[in-house]
């Protein structure tokens, strides 16, 4: 008999071994799919973030041509011999000093259509830059010095590697004739790549080689200290009623409940049509004003905000709340002494992660005027501007192959202050944890 109970518990051993082993199978399998997971997932992000960034670099260089440029009476339409203003300084004539240094360095383009294509390798607002030397310096009146001024933004995409001249001449915008041009000006060294400043200093522009995304970034600062002014005190202030001080079982606070709720899921176009109607068609604000742009995201934001703040007030300990109490303070002080300190790190981080959001937005904002183009830096609230977002969109659609470069780059900016702003959600978690 006892034989039996002996082969009867040795079956059941094999069994469980048996079973132990298929589940442990299933666990590693179950975490060798995870690691998969994970790393096909960061083997898709690197790939994403290296093309951006790939794309991105050359928007960060720009080509500059190197003219020896005639500042005469003559060529600047001033009487020779007196005094000038800066009103006069500024209406004299400069968009033929760089046509005519090239005309000197090619003497044998005489042909008109030529001497249009030669003219072009000039960006457009090189002669407002020269302008601004000469009302700066007044005595390169008279003179002939040699200018650095920015070149064409094909000349440019050329010089950076961005039009193969192995091509067949129909299918490059650089034509043969221009790479003859263009060899001559390297051959005497009078083509230069430098860091491109301007992208980070100057406004929007047609022309991509003067475009910068400086007024994209103020219209996007200006537009989130609305959004947070407004959105970061009403959505804790509303999660501590909710939590703290709403009636339980009540048929109007489970409705502002579930309309909240609602709100964090409602497509962010939705809350542009309503920012539209309200803000701009009932009240009679300015399109594409940052004000209207911060009021648009503040409802948009402040769900998120209310529902991490809930969170974040739930997960206190009761027995904080009875503590306080029990030594007398009263329900506010409880409130402001122990449970928003003990519940800051979730609402900090709530509330950027909610600003972060905001600030990747373009869709709202393109429905109140946003997208239009502007060329100067807003100084204001009111003043028309656009932000990060809808600047990314508006180039990303533009016809010349120079603004894809720009597209990468600005998202690359994006992006860094999208990190930048989950780094500091991440510091301030750590420090108040520290502190509590």
């Amino acid at each position: 008999m006892w034989l039996e109970d002996i082969e009867s518990n040795m079956n059941n051993t094999k069994i469980v071994q048996a079973s132990l082993k298929k589940r442990y199978a299933k666990e590693r399998r179950f975490k060798a799919y995870g690691i998969f997971s994970i790393s096909l997932s960061l083997l898709f992000l690197s790939f994403l973030l290296f093309d951006i960034t790939h794309k991105a670099m050359p928007a960060f260089t720009q080509t500059y041509l190197k003219l020896d440029i005639d500042f005469s009476y003559k060529n600047l339409k001033l009487k020779e011999g007196s005094r000038y203003s800066e009103k006069e300084l500024f209406s004299a004539s400069y968009r033929q000093l760089t046509s005519k240094s090239l005309y000197e360095i090619f003497p044998e383009v005489t042909n008109r259509k030529d001497k249009k294509v030669l003219r072009n390798f000039v960006s457009s607002g090189a002669q407002y830059n020269l302008r601004d030397l000469v009302i700066e310096n007044p005595s390169l009146i008279g003179t002939k010095k040699s200018i650095w001024v920015l070149a064409d933004d094909d000349i440019d995409s050329f010089a950076k590697g961005l039009i193969d001249r192995n091509l067949p001449e129909s299918e490059r915008r650089i034509k043969d004739n221009q790479l003859v041009w263009i060899d001559t000006l390297e051959a005497d060294n009078r083509i230069e790549k430098r860091l491109n400043i301007g992208f980070l200093t100057q406004g929007d522009s047609r022309e991509p080689e003067q475009a910068g995304i400086w007024g994209a970034i103020k219209g996007s600062f200006f537009t989130m200290l609305i959004t947070l002014i407004l959105s970061f005190p009403i959505g804790v202030a509303a999660a501590v009623y909710l939590e703290e001080f709403a009636p339980k079982n009540n048929w109007f606070v489970d409705l502002i409940e579930v309309n909240i709720n609602n709100l964090a899921a409602v497509p962010s176009v939705v809350f542009g049509i309503l920012g539209l109607a309200v803000y701009i068609n009932l009240f009679g604000l300015p399109r594409s004003a940052p004000l209207v742009g911060g009021l648009v995201l503040f409802l948009m934001t402040l769900p998120t905000i209310i529902i991490a703040t809930r969170a974040a007030i739930k997960s206190v300990p009761p027995s904080i709340r009875e503590a306080a109490l029990g030594v007398g303070a009263s329900k506010m002080q409880m409130i402001s002494h122990h449970v928003l300190p003990l519940a800051m790190p979730g609402i900090l981080t709530g509330s950027i992660i909610g600003m972060a959001q905001a600030l990747g937005e373009s869709a709202p904002l393109l429905m109140i005027g946003m997208v239009a183009f502007v060329a100067d830096i807003p100084q204001g609230f009111m003043d028309p501007s656009t932000v990060l977002p809808v600047q990314i969109f508006i180039w990303s659609d533009s016809p010349e192959r120079a603004f894809i470069a720009l597209t990468s780059a600005a998202i690359v900016v994006l992006l860094i202050f999208l990190f930048l702003m989950n780094l500091l959600a991440i510091i301030l978690r750590k420090k108040f944890e520290t502190r509590w």
